[in-house]
């Protein structure tokens, strides 16, 4: 199973420690992370194996949708940041949109995604 892990930059932070919190459960269940540059680099400093595409802002959003397109993505994280302004705003709805196009679980929170990942464990 291959899960994307997004954050804009004020959840960096939270989304390296949702991995952490739940690193059982991704290495037992062999699950394999994608991420969007700057999100994969800092969870590559915490200790996890990623596939990193680029940074959001530069196409990454539109690299991981097309993943989703081409059904190598099953699962999406992305911890957005709600009260902040994003210059790749377009990308981000094409990927929420394809999520919803694809039938693909997605994330925005870490309670959704909490909730999705005991779903996971217990398959």
């Amino acid at each position: 199973m291959e899960i994307a892990v997004i954050a804009h930059d004020g959840k960096k932070a939270e989304m390296v420690q949702f991995l952490m919190e739940h690193k059982s459960i991704l290495i037992n269940k062999k699950i394999t992370l994608v991420s969007t540059g700057t999100t994969g680099t800092k969870a590559e400093k915490a200790g996890f194996i990623v596939e990193k595409v680029l940074s959001g802002p530069l196409g990454g959003d539109a690299q991981i949708a097309a993943r989703i397109v081409e059904g190598k993505t099953n699962m999406v994280f992305f911890f957005r940041d709600p009260l902040g302004v994003h210059p790749h705003e377009p990308d981000i709805f094409m990927l929420l949109r394809l999520c919803d196009v694809h039938d693909v679980p997605l994330a925005t929170n870490p309670a959704t995604a909490e909730l999705l990942l005991k779903a996971v464990a217990f398959s």
